[in-house]
């Protein structure tokens, strides 16, 4: 989130899209009902009728997977009706920025940006450049009215989304398209707010990125970037998912969204001079300048001593990617299924009910020599071996099974969505076996670093020269336990030499303050650069928990801590004018005090002094390069502006908006080459139904914690499909019977919903049905509950981050027995 829970109560407008946060996620919704008291009009938008429907003030229907249309047709709408903030987009977009005039758009080319290679499926992308004058810097036209620039090329290319063409396209009817795009976009304007909530109804789509893109273009049109009630907010789907994620729980990214290295880059140098942007405008403060100083000080808190200047601070021992080397979830368990590695850490996770094309995971699973699973109770990964459809004689998989302790059972911290580390206490004892998974990280460490010292093997260094220091010692040097307040002040890290800053001394072994202490010597070490001040010689920051709010609007600093540097409300400088004067004086975030010559309120994004100082101050958006906001984003893999593309499964024979049908980026997984479980049915008679897959308040995730609970079995107890009346009175289908629900990649058995909550959607003229499943069940428990609905998706993932497109694809629903 760019903002945090609370501060959704200071929004005057809501958009719920992508997610269904009063059943999802409820805790959230109290703050959704705070802003509703205050008089804050809530929007929902969604394929069915939901509990955020229901209390929504209007509620609009969408077809999965139609998104971008939806909201492209919201930005045509306020640059028509002139409804945006037109200075901020000039302060703080790349809206004037000079585009390169070879640079073409799917109106021009049926469909594709320019530099398209079909036999590559990916572009070249040297005409999505920056015209720049002799100094380098960027050419810009502060009227708007160049051609080339950004906000004329951003009309032009949505000028084709009319209301007319979008509500064919989502079957949203006309006139609530309108009243949603109107009602949202009169927050474009000092002193107003609009937010959105989304979730993985947006992220699970082969346009995932770019839905979310588009939403961020329109909350930079309105001027609701940086400010009380806006922002763009992700909902996580588990308490530690951003924690998780800073803490490069994905294969691209180290900790603090570090760059993963690669083959050809063999030299810290090289990494280095890769990844640290330059930037020639003065005004740019170009933040990500400082990656060496938060690369040397990971490497110098993973090796310790044994990193030094003449090794490259244990360059050389990181794991490299191979060049063009994509190891996310869909290649992972695709590799698996073809044999290319033997051993695999289910950790944390069930893929066997959670992975899209499911059966294809659990063929990957019995191609393994040995599978180690570690959860709290089994579940269908550590079971597939003898599950539906398997031959245990001829699964050579040998399966380990780890117990462990849950979050309440051991001590730490979480990161929420809203950014905020939290200190948790451990409130009892894991039972029998079962470990802290710390305990066990340990253990393994041991085990295989003893192993090398006594066998050697290929590269042991990794391993034999990291940093094991998180607890007391026993005699032979080995930590007893691990402590995971000593793992903090690790992240959080240490000076490792006696070093003079700006004037003041600081001690070897002392916690560093901020990441703005960090340097690029080896003298500083840091375990996650954006964690700096987490845990300091003030002691555990993440444990505060005064109540005391002094700014107002909910920003209650002294509770608990927030990266970066307690930041609540991240790029807050565009949340004021070019004289620090807050756009919203009744809910300001931060304001420059002039006699002081400071920020008062939040912690700002960098502290100096508002724009109109000159060359004193810097641009607001302190992350990028140019120091703006990109309407036009030219590092996505499938066009610098949002285009709408239909679903990889999808019910209509043609994209309605241009000649490309597909996301053109997108990695294909063709049956051919991999399995015949890759097989895809795009408008297809024997699959004519949209489909999608949503969570349910009563389980969480796959269910491993919820489905052993009598209780929460006897409220779900079995997996069921929701169909719309009239699906059901087409197929005969009556509320409460056995049901078949069947894609191109397999079947599950689930009980019938048919409801008003779903009604038919008018594409174009032709009757489009879609039904919704639960993804939260699986075979092992309740015996009699059903299986997992992702046995049905299929293994096709966005163009950026291969996140699977669970959220449209198409199935066939049946009568039991019919």
């Amino acid at each position: 989130m760019t903002n945090h829970w609370i501060d959704i109560r200071n929004a005057d407008v809501i958009l719920v899209m992508g997610s269904n946060a009063a059943e999802n996620h409820p805790i959230s919704f109290k703050w959704v009902t705070k802003a509703m008291e205050r008089g804050a009009t809530l929007l929902n938008v969604d394929p069915r009728f939901t509990r955020t429907s229901a209390k929504a003030h209007l509620y609009a229907p969408i077809r999965s997977g139609t998104d971008i249309a939806f909201l492209g047709g919201m930005i045509k709408y306020i640059i028509d009706n002139k409804k945006y903030f037109e200075e901020y987009v000039r302060l703080y977009t790349n809206a004037s920025f000079l585009v390169n005039p070879k640079f073409k758009m799917p109106g021009e080319l049926d469909g594709l940006f320019s530099g398209y290679d079909p036999k590559k499926r990916k572009y070249d992308k040297s005409s999505w450049s920056f015209q720049k004058d002799e100094k380098g810097l960027i050419k810009k036209d502060s009227t708007l009215q160049n051609p080339n620039c950004v906000f004329q090329l951003l009309k032009k290319h949505f000028s084709r989304y009319t209301p007319e063409l979008v509500s064919s396209i989502t079957g949203t009817p006309k006139d609530k398209l309108l009243k949603v795009y109107d009602i949202y976009s009169s927050t474009g304007k000092p002193g107003k707010a609009a937010t959105i909530m989304y979730a993985m109804g947006w992220t699970q789509h082969t346009v995932g990125t770019q839905n979310i893109r588009t939403m961020a273009m329109i909350q930079l049109l309105l001027g609701n970037m940086g400010v009380a009630g806006g922002g763009v907010n992700a909902l996580r789907g588990e308490s530690n998912v951003q924690g998780s994620t800073d803490h490069c729980l994905l294969y691209h990214i180290l900790p603090g969204y570090l760059k993963t290295p690669k083959a050809s880059q063999p030299t810290l140098k090289a990494y280095n001079d890769k990844y640290t942007p330059k930037a020639k405008d003065p005004m740019s403060a170009n933040w990500w300048g400082n990656y060496p100083k938060y690369s040397v000080s990971l490497l110098t808190s993973f090796f310790g001593k044994n990193a030094t200047k003449a090794n490259d601070f244990g360059y050389a021992w990181l794991p490299k990617l191979d060049d063009g080397q994509d190891a996310s979830w869909l290649n992972l368990f695709d590799e698996m299924y073809k044999g290319t590695f033997s051993g695999f850490f289910a950790w944390g996770m069930n893929p066997t009910c959670s992975g899209a094309n499911a059966n294809k995971v659990r063929l990957g699973l019995a191609k393994l020599d040995w599978l180690v699973n570690v959860n709290i109770f089994p579940n269908e990964t550590a079971e597939f071996w003898h599950g539906p459809g398997m031959k245990p004689k001829n699964i050579k998989t040998e399966v380990f099974r780890l117990p462990a302790a849950v979050s309440f059972e051991k001590e730490g911290s979480i990161t929420n969505s809203g950014r905020w580390a939290q200190w948790r206490y451990k409130g009892g004892n894991p039972p029998g076996q079962a470990w802290p998974d710390a305990e066990m990280m340990t253990e393994l460490y041991y085990r295989v670093k003893g192993l090398y010292e006594k066998e050697g093997g290929v590269l042991p260094d990794p391993v034999v020269k990291a940093t094991w220091d998180y607890g007391p010692k026993g005699p032979g040097g080995k930590i007893k336990h691990c402590d995971p307040h000593m793992v903090a002040k690790e992240i959080n890290g240490y000076f490792l030499k006696d070093v003079t800053i700006k004037g003041k001394p600081y001690k070897k072994g002392t916690l560093v303050p901020s990441f703005a202490f960090l340097q690029a010597d080896g003298s500083t070490s840091s375990g996650n650069w954006l964690y700096c001040q987490s845990y300091t010689e003030k002691g555990n920051m993440m444990a505060r928990r005064s109540r005391k709010d002094t700014s107002g609007i909910g920003l209650y600093l002294e509770w608990s801590w927030a990266w970066p540097v307690n930041r609540r409300i991240i790029y807050n400088r565009a949340s004021v004018d070019e004289n620090g004067r807050p756009w919203d004086k009744q809910h300001p975030v931060i304001r420059w005090d002039k006699a002081a010559k400071k920020w008062k309120g939040d912690v700002p994004d960098g502290g100096w002094a508002p724009l109109s100082a000159g060359k004193k101050s810097r641009y607001a958006f302190i992350m990028k390069p140019e120091g703006h906001a990109h309407i036009f984003g030219p590092g996505r893999a499938d066009g610098p502006f949002p285009e709408h593309y239909e679903p990889y499964e999808c019910p209509i024979e043609k994209n309605l908006m241009n000649a490309q049908k597909f996301n053109p980026a997108i990695k294909i997984f063709s049956p051919e080459t991999t399995t015949p479980l890759d097989v895809v049915f795009s408008c297809d008679p024997r699959y004519p139904i949209v489909a999608s897959t949503y969570r349910m308040v009563e389980h969480w995730q796959t269910g491993v914690m919820t489905r052993w609970q009598p209780w929460l079995i006897e409220a779900q107890p079995q997996l069921w499909v929701e169909m719309s009346t009239e699906l059901g009175n087409l197929k005969g289908i009556k509320n409460g019977e056995k049901v078949l629900v069947q894609s191109a990649r397999g079947q599950v058995e689930a009980v019938a919903i048919v409801t008003d909550r779903f009604k038919p959607f008018d594409i174009a003229g032709q009757t489009i049905h879609q039904v919704g499943l639960p993804w939260c069940f699986g075979w092992v428990t309740p015996p009699d509950g059903g299986d997992s609905a992702n046995l049905l998706t299929p293994t096709i993932g966005d163009a950026n981050t291969m996140i699977p497109e669970s959220k449209a694809f198409m199935v066939n629903v049946l009568r039991k027995g019919v």
